[in-house]
């Protein structure tokens, strides 16, 4: 799943110990340009994390992340991981259009027909 949003707060890097080695996580909330501005938290392990933890409060990215529940004790937990951040380029000024030249006034726009050549 992929989304565009805001950068809305980035939370505090969670390291932790586990039976694989050391784990790093770095969470970020986003809000999705929307009616009702919506927030999602979206976690980021390992190296994204070092990614993650660059971004400034108001950018725009797109990421990509995958859903996951997990049940514990009887209870459903869902998660957002990040598998793929992209940062939104920034968009160049609109160029100016060139100016038209005029158009020549020698002729009429159109040619009106006589009253007498109406087809009712």
């Amino acid at each position: 799943m992929e989304f565009k949003g805001l950068v809305y707060k980035v939370l505090p890097v969670v390291k932790g110990q586990g039976a694989r080695g050391e784990w790093t996580k770095q969470e970020v909330v986003f809000e999705m340009p929307d009616e009702f501005n919506r927030k999602l938290c979206v976690g980021f392990w390992g190296d994204k994390a070092q990614d993650a933890a660059t971004l400034k409060p108001g950018e725009m990215v797109e990421v990509s992340i995958n859903l996951e529940s997990r049940e514990y004790n009887g209870r459903w937990y869902t998660e957002a991981r990040a598998w793929k951040l992209t940062r939104a380029a920034a968009e160049p000024a609109p160029a100016a259009a060139p100016e038209m030249p005029p158009f020549p006034s020698t002729e009429p726009a159109y040619s009106a027909l006589p009253e007498d050549d109406m087809p009712f």
